[in-house]
């Protein structure tokens, strides 16, 4: 098993928080991963991502130019990453931000309206939750209670409510892809 992930969005978009989920929770699992984050200078607005592996086998290098699954937040991110992506790849889009169609046919193409219902339930900042769900649901590399548990272990110092709103957020994802 190996995925390859490349995520990328706005600073302040959570962007590398959901890379960090996805490769604590590949850990917990006892597979090998790789979290390698990017940014531009300034953190929030500024571009943001980053590539995460998650492997049965050992990760001979953090680098990442043709993943089998990209993650993106944004329009800007969708237009320099599209083309990276593996043939037969995923792209999950934040079709809440990004208005164009994937303009690939040889990729699995993944529509989450993520700012939507991170709106619906109360906190746009939930929104990289809501696609992340997606992405587990659909790449199935790392289980849901597994994240849940990273999430538990990310968010430790806020208050119970807001873990419990993250945890919504996952889960509304999921079920974009499992129905």
């Amino acid at each position: 098993m190996l995925d390859e992930i490349i995520i990328a969005g706005f600073g302040g978009q959570g962007i590398l928080l959901m890379g960090r989920l996805i490769a604590q929770a590949g850990m917990l699992e006892g597979k090998h991963v790789s979290w390698m984050p990017s940014y531009g200078p300034e953190m929030r607005g500024g571009t943001a991502n980053c590539t995460v592996i998650v492997s049965s086998e050992e990760v001979a290098s953090p680098v990442v130019t043709n993943p089998v699954s990209l993650i993106a937040m944004n329009q800007p991110s969708l237009d320099k990453f599209e083309p990276l992506v593996e043939k037969g790849g995923i792209i999950i889009v934040n079709q809440s931000l990004i208005f164009r169609d994937v303009k690939r046919d040889d990729v699995e193409v993944v529509k989450v309206p993520a700012n939507d219902i991170a709106n619906e339930l109360g906190n746009l900042r939930i929104a990289n939750m809501v696609t992340l769900g997606s992405y587990v649901a659909k790449r199935k590399s790392i289980k849901m209670e597994t994240v849940f548990k990273s999430l538990e272990e990310a968010l430790s110092k806020q208050p119970e409510k807001i873990l419990a709103l993250n945890k919504e957020a996952l889960i509304r994802g999921e079920k974009i892809v499992s129905g």
